[in-house]
């Protein structure tokens, strides 16, 4: 029996700064999750995955992540390794870190 189909995000990386990039719903690449566009329908989360993946000249690895819309109704990360991609880079504080 195949799963329901749960919201998602379509989330990849900054070819030139590596940072955490997020997919809008008018086709900007955005480093906030809670601006990026939340896909309910499968089929037109993989559409939009396929579209994104052929501007590979901007970023590398996008793929659909799990997210839910918070008490604001913006998107959230739903797994912790998303919520840690949110939080930047790890080995000392800069970028997304250093404004926490």
């Amino acid at each position: 029996m195949p799963r329901k189909f749960t919201p998602k995000v379509i989330t990849s990386n900054d070819l030139l700064e590596g940072d955490v990039i997020y997919l809008a719903r008018d086709g900007e690449w955005v480093r906030d999750i809670r601006r990026a566009a939340l896909y309910d329908d499968e089929n037109e989360a993989i559409s939009a995955l396929a579209c994104a993946d052929s501007h590979r000249h901007r970023h590398v690895g996008a793929y659909l992540a799990d997210a839910a819309l918070n008490d604001e109704g913006l998107p959230d990360p739903v797994h912790f390794r998303e919520v840690f991609r949110t939080r930047g880079p790890t080995n000392y504080f800069h970028g997304k870190q250093a404004d926490s």
